[in-house]
């Protein structure tokens, strides 16, 4: 490697240092003239980008903790978890974890599930373009469930939550519920799971039926009909089926004697 590729190599592993004495010692054998004020430049603009990224992939999540504490969790996450490609859109996707694994934190568990739905939001947005297939929906009423499959819209995900995450995020949004009653529902130990999709250009969220967490995991695992209808017996497939329809989760049935993943 020549030596300003080491240089170059050093200069990366440096900007994710939490300590720029630290940092300059580590590239000092690699840079001709090193510099602690270009290199708190370098960090700073990197922190700002840090906060950035991560404000524009969890909202809510901002809202909760406040720009202050955001802007230090996104700087630490930042040297935790580092990018790894170019798009820093699509940084963050462990953020949960990291918060999860928060000492800091035990106080807030609803926070961590809060993250995963909105990064399953976020990723939602970039999802590809889908229509619905309109005429395959008779096969629905004609074909044994065993031998069909679905296929679901694009970003389509379902989350277990143990605690009411949809009401959390719809209170920050317009015509939510108001916060009092969602603390309310915190007290009481509410459970949410989730169901995210796109719908047209935009993704959404809803709380799931009861056994529909279940059923689209299934689905989505590749299974068909049949065995997610096996997987979910709390689901009512009588009041299931029409919402996924009106509401652009399910865009179209395929019948075969072999099963193909639903993925979105």
């Amino acid at each position: 490697m020549s030596p300003l590729a080491l240089q170059q190599q050093a200069l990366l592993a440096a900007l994710f240092d939490t300590s720029v004495d630290g940092a300059m010692k580590n590239i000092a054998a690699c840079a001709i003239h090193t510099s602690a004020r270009g290199l708190k430049a370098y960090q700073a603009n990197g922190h700002a980008l840090a906060e950035r990224a991560l404000q524009a992939a969890y909202p809510v999540l901002t809202r909760l903790l406040g720009d202050e504490s955001m802007g230090q969790l996104a700087r630490a996450y930042w040297h935790a978890h580092p990018p790894v490609c170019g798009d820093v859109a699509q940084w963050g996707a462990d953020l949960a974890s990291f918060l999860a694994d928060s000492p800091q934190l035990r106080g807030t568990p609803y926070l961590p599930y809060m993250a995963r739905l909105e990064w399953l939001l976020h990723v939602g947005a970039s999802a590809r373009d889908a229509q619905a297939d309109a005429g395959t929906w008779a096969l629905l009423a004609t074909e044994n469930p065993d031998a069909l499959w679905l296929r679901l819209a694009p970003g389509t995900a379902a989350l277990r939550s143990a605690w009411p995450v949809v009401s959390m995020h719809a209170a920050h949004g317009d015509n939510g519920p108001a916060f009092e009653d969602v603390g309310r529902m915190l007290q009481a130990g509410v459970e949410e799971d989730a169901v995210v999709w796109r719908q047209g250009f935009r993704p959404v969220v809803r709380v799931a039926l009861a056994g529909e967490w279940a059923g689209l995991s299934a689905l989505l695992r590749g299974c068909s009909l049949g065995q997610a209808l096996d997987a979910a017996p709390e689901l009512d497939v009588s009041v299931w089926l029409p919402l996924a329809v009106q509401s652009g989760l399910l865009l179209a049935a395929r019948s075969g004697a072999g099963g193909e993943p639903s993925l979105v």
